[in-house]
């Protein structure tokens, strides 16, 4: 069997299902695939050049890369895939012979999990992005790319609104625009928001937007996993309101990876079926 190392970078990431979800799957593809979790919470002063150089010496052959790095992991790279060329931010660095190259798979994951969401569904008029910060970033190009015909962005840090703005609005049209500084006078006319703030994770509990405020025909699609009914899906569903639940993004930014990393194609139904037993314990 091939063997692989991989690890994941990020802040309070003890309890991520990654490590488990990657395996399984890996086991299933006969892999010897080892999965570590590097949480650099408690070390506030921790050098990212460092963290990558030493799991490069030790021999892996990626890191996956979560909050707060998705941004800051673009200085310490060789090269940019064309994703991250144009989101900014990256979630996954290969160690390779020509160096470390940067990939998003958050963005191709998102897209595909709600594109299966809202096949055969209407709603691709006006949709809510609330957050935008690296996985918004990833999110929005996914928006962008599935052919909405407006797309309001807000965030309580009103620069990064203005930089995701920046990156992705088009000068010839208004499909791009921010919310002026409040969501609320949007969620009555949207047709689909999604959430992408740390908001509903058990260290952040409550909701970032008010959900009654939505038509009833509205869907909500949410990136938070853990916990998998965050209180925005919960509300959500208690009204009717179609839900994907942030299992569908991480499910997709896992395959995407996997098969970065290997080379092999992951059976993407089986990992989420092993993700929804994970989430349930």
């Amino acid at each position: 069997m091939s063997g692989y190392r991989v690890a994941l970078l990020g802040h309070g990431i003890g309890s991520s299902l990654s490590p488990a979800l990657h395996m399984e799957e890996a086991r299933h593809l006969g892999l010897d695939y080892e999965y570590r979790v590097v949480d650099l919470a408690d070390r506030p002063d921790a050098d990212l050049a460092v963290e990558l150089r030493a799991l490069e010496d030790a021999g892996f052959h990626a890191a996956n890369v979560t909050h707060p790095f998705k941004q800051a992991v673009l200085d310490h790279v060789t090269r940019l895939s064309p994703a991250v060329r144009r989101v900014g931010s990256a979630n996954l660095v290969l160690f390779a012979p020509v160096g470390r190259v940067a990939h998003n798979t958050d963005c191709s994951g998102f897209r595909t999990a709600l594109e299966r969401f809202l096949a055969g569904r209407p709603g691709r008029g006006t949709v809510l992005q609330v957050g935008a910060g690296g996985a918004g970033l990833a999110t929005a190009a996914g928006l962008v790319d599935m052919g909405f015909a407006r797309i309001v962005v807000h965030d309580v840090a009103p620069a990064a609104t203005d930089a995701l703005l920046a990156r992705f609005a088009d000068p010839d049209g208004d499909r791009l625009l921010g919310s002026g500084g409040s969501p609320e006078d949007w969620l009555p006319r949207v047709d689909g928001v999604v959430h992408v703030t740390p908001v509903g994770m058990a260290a952040h509990p409550g909701v970032a937007f008010d959900v009654d405020l939505l038509e009833p025909h509205a869907w909500v699609a949410e990136v938070v996993y853990r916990p998998l009914e965050t209180e925005l899906v919960r509300r959500a569903r208690a009204r009717g309101l179609a839900t994907l639940d942030g299992g569908a993004m991480a499910v997709g930014q896992a395959a995407d990876s996997l098969r970065l990393i290997t080379g092999l194609e992951p059976d993407d139904a089986r990992m989420r079926a092993h993700f929804t037993r994970l989430a349930d314990t």
